[in-house]
């Protein structure tokens, strides 16, 4: 059964930093690509960040510059480095797998931004 937990969220001040972390079971986790995704307030969960199995990348433009996303796959573990954190950056942070025939998510953590 594939489970995905994430952490490392809170509140941080504008400019500041974060490292969110997300742990997977249930999977093959070095075979599956391992994506970040965020949902503001009143708006659509949208795409932040994907990491494939041989460790290419890819990140919304919104963030391209300021985050990071990078695997430990003998820890079964993703990561997301936020730096210079803007208050649009505010949102529910989820990780993502695809295990067929689905798609699976985590709980998701907070990430608050004040100005």
């Amino acid at each position: 059964q594939v489970h995905l937990v994430e952490s490392g969220g809170g509140l941080v001040q504008a400019g500041g930093s974060l490292r969110l972390s997300c742990v997977a079971s249930g999977i093959i986790f070095s075979l599956n690509t391992m994506d970040w995704y965020r949902q503001a307030p009143g708006k659509q969960r949208e795409f932040v960040a994907t990491i494939t199995s041989g460790g290419t990348t890819n990140y919304a433009d919104s963030v391209k510059g300021r985050f990071t996303i990078s695997r430990d796959n003998a820890k079964n573990m993703v990561y997301l480095q936020m730096n210079s954190l803007k208050p649009e950056d505010t949102g529910v942070y989820y990780c993502k797998t695809f295990q067929w025939p689905r798609a699976y998510w985590g709980q998701g953590t907070q990430v608050t931004v004040s100005s």
